[in-house]
């Protein structure tokens, strides 16, 4: 059963170049309204544990590096259809294969620096959001 909401990060790379204003009017644009939001950093337990999935991967010791080295913009987006609609708006991991318009097409810079994480399913949309923020900070 889909759900209205999904979570997303504005990843440190979009946040050093000061994107962040620019990605959060596409989101509002695009119709979703933000249900929580923080500015913060990962620790390195923090980005070992939200991408345990890729533990096993070559990349992985450079996406712990990568996504601890600056803050990130953690938030909850809430819209009908809100994952499939949210994968959409930012594009295609790699920019180069990002649709016009999409939020990895206009600032990311490679695979590696992507600029925004959304979750890929409602059941990691709840995960990932939970990871991020307790029931009190989501409005």
């Amino acid at each position: 059963m889909a759900t209205n909401r999904t979570f997303t990060m504005l990843k440190p790379d979009a946040v050093e170049k000061g994107h962040i204003g620019a990605i959060l009017q596409m989101i509002n644009a695009a119709g979703f309204r933000i249900v929580a939001m923080k500015l913060t950093q990962m620790t390195t337990s923090d980005a070992e544990t939200f991408y345990a999935i890729h533990k096993e991967r070559r990349f992985f010791p450079e996406l712990v590096t990568y996504m601890t080295r600056g803050p990130i913009v953690a938030a909850i987006l809430e819209k009908e259809n809100a994952v499939e609609d949210f994968r959409t708006l930012i594009g295609a991991t790699n920019p180069a294969d990002a649709a016009e318009g999409t939020i990895r097409k206009l600032y990311a810079a490679s695979i590696g620096e992507n600029a925004v994480h959304g979750s890929d399913s409602d059941d990691n949309a709840a995960i990932e959001g939970a990871f991020h923020f307790s029931g009190r900070e989501m409005f």
